[in-house]
């Protein structure tokens, strides 16, 4: 068989390692992205997988241009896999491969369709989430479905843990369905549109949250965007305070509880501090423009106390 693989970022690299390694069709053409300027880059490059292996690499700014859509119409794939690609693809290129285009997301669809799922499962504190395989259509993550993978989250989980997670599943998922792509016995399932739920892009400015908030939620959001991604933050003193690692301390609210970013107690531990529900326990912190420090390092340099509060 012949294969075009769209890829990027780290399921991408491990996606691509599987089909160039274990999938026992030959990788034709490689399409992935230029790196974004000011993006933090952490993960393997796709290109760098690519040529080692002697396959000719493009990154086109949008593979959906005629000049493109020719391009892999005359590669004469068989199927064309896209691999935590970017771009959405449109039906000039989905109707070129013979076996079919598919898909590989970082959910269990038809749930968290559209962008940075990894990151929005940890936002709404889901426990599980998964990988799916699925043929393309126009509509993004709508498609029949494959094959699925679940992904248990742990409590402490981390975006970068869970993307290591997934990336290992998606080795796992490919290396089950692959061989009944190939044999033409693989099942399609469509998805449940009443189930489906979508959501967008994030930006930097997703990572603002306030005190008010419970803090188990605010914990949640601090997981979903330490690094390597710009991380969650309040403003103080005119700057942003960003809250690398925390943990929640959950408690019930009674007439007497601390005002919301009102310090309760500093420790080795760090600096506890009241929510709207709960106390949060800021293990790392860094004010805008400063060095990242721990929250006991960070209540020394500023004089913090019990009874002050963070904030404003």
């Amino acid at each position: 068989m012949r294969v075009v693989c769209l890829a990027y970022h780290l399921i991408g690299h491990e996606g691509l390692d599987f089909m160039l390694e274990e999938s026992g069709d030959e990788v034709v053409a490689v399409f992935t992205h230029e790196d974004a300027p000011g993006e933090e880059i952490w993960w393997p490059s796709v290109a760098r997988l690519a040529r080692a292996k002697d396959i000719p690499v493009f990154a086109p700014e949008n593979v959906n241009e005629p000049e493109w859509v020719q391009h892999l119409a005359l590669l004469q794939p068989d199927f064309i896999v896209s691999l935590w690609y970017r771009n959405l693809i449109k039906r000039q290129i989905l109707d070129i491969p013979a076996r079919g285009a598919l898909n590989l997301h970082g959910s269990l669809l038809p749930k968290y369709r559209g962008r940075a799922p990894v990151n929005w499962v940890l936002v709404n504190g889901e426990r599980q989430t998964g990988v799916t395989l699925h043929y393309m259509t126009e509509r993004p993550d709508a498609g029949d479905i494959v094959a699925q993978a679940v992904v248990p989250i742990d409590f402490q989980d981390t975006a970068l843990d869970l993307y290591r997670k997934l990336a290992r599943a998606t080795r796992e998922l490919l290396r089950a369905a692959w061989p009944l792509l190939r044999a033409g016995s693989a099942t399609r399932i469509p998805q449940n549109e009443g189930e489906a739920t979508y959501w967008g892009r994030r930006t930097p400015e997703d990572g603002r949250f306030s005190w008010e908030w419970p803090a188990l939620r605010i914990y949640d959001l601090v997981r979903a965007v330490t690094h390597p991604y710009p991380g969650a933050f309040v403003e103080w003193g005119g700057r942003k305070f960003f809250v690398w690692s925390a943990y929640p301390m959950p408690g019930l609210l009674h007439p007497h509880a601390p005002l919301p970013a009102t310090i309760t107690q500093v420790g080795k531990e760090g600096i506890e501090v009241a929510t709207g529900e709960g106390n949060l326990l800021l293990r790392r912190v860094q004010l805008e423009g400063d060095d990242e420090i721990s929250g006991w390092e960070f209540a020394q340099r500023y004089g913090l106390e019990r009874g002050q509060v963070l904030g404003g």
